[in-house]
């Protein structure tokens, strides 16, 4: 598949952003440390069942301080629901001590600090240090990494290659919001097994081959 050139590319989020100007993630949250806790919740999960879980555990447990205070056997009781949920709620207790002890409680705005916390990787970071902290960044989750590969906006084997070929094709003016759009996206138009062509605002610029009919 040949990747769309860079006048190509930037059409592709103009389209997106006409459509959708100030796009916004659907994982719940109040601050940045709710925001950590729930992409971290998030990995094999949907948002949907990550939000009904948090909207209680949150509600007790909004600070790193106050989830230590909760504990691993505390926290499962409401994340029960989460798939991992017993590496989860090691992973977010240890973050949180880590945060509390190392950080001051606040969570960092580092990708070299984040990646150092227990659970998080480059996507998770790249997610909390984009929404939390208005940075550049381009989290390429399975959305991303399917709609980049289908259209031909950046293809890549794996989701390094995706995002470092985002990272040159997306223009400056649009890395802020590029992450939401094509997440969106991915998750409501280019469906994995059955994309609404016919409906996509950035049909004519695509280069799927098995494009589906109304």
């Amino acid at each position: 598949m040949t990747s769309l050139k860079r006048a190509e590319a930037e059409a592709f989020y103009e389209r997106l952003a006409a459509v959708n100007p100030a796009p916004k993630g659907e994982l719940a949250y109040v601050n940045p440390y709710t925001l950590l806790v729930a992409v971290v919740l998030s990995a094999q999960a949907t948002d949907t069942g990550v939000n009904k879980a948090t909207a209680l555990l949150f509600a007790v447990a909004d600070t790193p301080a106050k989830m230590v205070a909760l504990g691993e056997a505390g926290l499962k009781r409401y994340i029960r629901t989460i798939g991992l949920f017993n590496a989860k709620a090691r992973n977010v207790v240890a973050l949180s001590r880590i945060v509390l002890e190392k950080h001051g409680g606040r969570v960092p705005e580092t990708r070299e600090e984040l990646e150092a916390l227990p659970g998080v990787g480059r996507k998770t970071a790249n997610v909390v240090l984009n929404v939390a902290f208005a940075q550049p960044t381009i989290a390429v989750d399975t959305h991303v990494f399917r709609v980049c590969n289908r259209t031909g906006l950046a293809p890549g084997k794996t989701p390094a290659a995706v995002e470092k070929r985002l990272e040159t094709v997306t223009p400056e003016s649009c890395k802020r919001h590029a992450h939401q759009w094509l997440i969106l996206h991915g998750r409501y138009v280019c469906k994995a097994r059955k994309p609404l062509c016919a409906s996509c605002v950035v049909d004519a610029l695509c280069r799927y081959g098995a494009k589906t009919a109304a």
